[in-house]
């Protein structure tokens, strides 16, 4: 089946991915404006815009719900467990390797990307290799992290596959979900410190929660129809609940239980968009303005965080105070050309890898595109 195909049938997706980049972009915006984090010095007004990696987590329940798409209209059967690889490294690979190129020179010669300093050369061999979950190393910029999460993930997809076609979602669930459990709830105080590295198997869960709510697309009438939208609400609910009368502080030092109990919902709201419900919700998704965001949502991710330093760390000073000023500075300036920025560069070095299979046919424009024939996976994430 054509992505050309999969797009008209799950219409909103695109939406998503670009407005969840968004959110990230100006999660990064507040995050190197006002220091403390997660104690930040902020308004509390602007308490909102403290959870990027909620948004990285949407990225990966997309993802997951966006791959298996087509698995799930065959049998829960992939066409390929090598040619599965070579498309993701087909898409994923070149314009990451590109931002890598472009975050190493400004890391390098205007603003480190981390108080660690400067990349180094194990900076360069671990990032290159999309090895940054597994080693740990000066970061070029601090969104790869997910690039790397989600690398392990699509290794791991084909297997997930197998066990969603021989004994159904519950196994697959279970199977994912209850060593991540049994390790949160063995760790000290219930609540696991991580780390910037082996993120992956402790978010293998969220990404599972997309690949079983793709089966709605194949389900029956009966459960289509079901309020998807509504049941999202709900299972959302609890976890904002918590989140509000506990306080944001800690909802981020919890994250690691967060993140578990949030993925049920973003799934099912990927159910109803799927299944065309809310409908304003899917009008405002496909419009062109939001639709268009999506289309370049990963170019996005990508590059926006050493563009929103350079302006906070190296122009901002020179024009605004620091605090409030400098955010609103950043929204303005920072936000539109990180946005600008990612629509280029993603015409340089993203879609020509979206529209075509091989070097030959990049290299040869004038030849006819060809549609690949693999579904599209959300672009992160994402990673924050």
């Amino acid at each position: 089946m054509s992505e050309a195909h999969v797009r008209r049938q799950v219409s909103g997706l695109d939406g998503l991915r670009g407005l969840a980049a968004l959110y990230v972009v100006l999660f990064h915006c507040w995050l190197y404006t006002f220091p403390g984090y997660p104690e930040s010095s902020a308004p509390v007004w602007l308490d909102g815009l403290m959870f990027g990696r909620l948004a990285v987590v949407f990225f990966l329940v997309l993802s997951g719900f966006s791959l298996a798409i087509s698995p799930a209209r065959h049998g829960w059967r992939s066409d390929g467990v090598g040619r599965f690889l070579r498309r993701r490294a087909w898409r994923i690979l070149p314009p990451y390797w590109a931002a890598l190129a472009m975050s190493l020179v400004i890391s390098w010669f205007v603003v480190p990307a981390s108080h660690a300093g400067p990349p180094t050369g194990a900076s360069v061999l671990v990032y290159g290799l999309v090895a940054q979950d597994l080693v740990t190393a000066p970061t070029p910029n601090g969104a790869f992290w997910s690039i790397g999460v989600e690398a392990e993930l699509y290794l791991l997809f084909p297997l997930l596959l197998f066990v969603r076609r021989r004994w159904g979602a519950a196994v697959l669930a279970v199977c994912v979900t209850l060593p991540v459990v049994a390790r949160g709830l063995t760790a000290v105080d219930g609540s696991p410190v991580e780390g910037d590295n082996w993120l992956a198997p402790h978010l293998a869960p969220v990404f599972v929660a997309g690949v079983i709510g793709a089966g709605v697309v194949t389900a029956s009438d009966r459960v289509r129809r079901l309020p998807w939208g509504r049941l999202a609400v709900l299972a959302a609910l609890p976890v904002l609940a918590l989140g509000v009368v506990q306080g944001s502080v800690w909802t981020v030092n919890h994250y690691f239980w967060v993140d578990l109990a949030v993925a049920p919902a973003m799934a099912m709201l990927l159910a109803a968009v799927a299944t065309g419900e809310p409908a304003v919700l899917v009008r405002l998704l496909t419009t062109r303005l939001v639709r268009g965001l999506g289309e370049f949502s990963y170019s996005l991710y990508l590059i926006h965080l050493p563009i929103v330093m350079v302006v906070i760390r190296r122009v901002a000073p020179h024009c605004v105070p620091p605090g409030l000023p400098t955010f609103w500075f950043t929204i303005v300036l920072g936000l539109p050309v990180s946005i600008c920025g990612a629509w280029l560069f993603s015409r340089i070095f993203e879609l020509p890898f979206k529209r075509n299979r091989s070097w030959r046919s990049v290299l040869t424009p004038d030849r006819p595109a060809t549609s690949p024939s693999w579904p599209r996976e959300p672009d992160t994430a994402t990673r924050r």
